[in-house]
């Protein structure tokens, strides 16, 4: 072998060690930064999460309220119409005496 067929070798050898030693950094500087990015989403869904379950507290209390609000004024308009109903019969029974037959009373000829 010769000096130039040596030194080719040797170089070829060194450059694929480095781009394997350069590929293996890569791949490391890869993993942490991934390490480092599901923590920061995980903090960030926990967070959400907490935000989420508060609104959805607030929002529960507040249809709650609501709810309870609008059942009140249902009773009310309920019992006003059973009010009206009452006096609308009273109001038919009244116009039946008015248009009804004439009273049978006697009358002076």
């Amino acid at each position: 072998m010769s000096v130039d067929t040596i030194a080719t070798v040797i170089s070829a050898a060194t450059l694929l060690l480095g781009f394997f030693g350069a590929f293996g950094w890569m791949i490391r500087r890869i993993d942490g930064v991934e390490q480092r990015l599901g923590a920061r989403i995980d903090g960030v869904e926990e967070k959400l999460s907490a935000r989420i379950d508060g609104v959805e507290e607030k929002l529960s209390a507040r249809i709650d309220g609501v709810e309870e609000k609008l059942g009140a004024r249902i009773d009310k308009v309920d019992a006003r119409i059973g009010g009206v109903e009452r006096e609308l019969v009273e109001v038919k029974i009244a116009v039946a005496r008015i248009e009804g037959p004439p009273r049978h009373l006697l009358s002076a000829r």
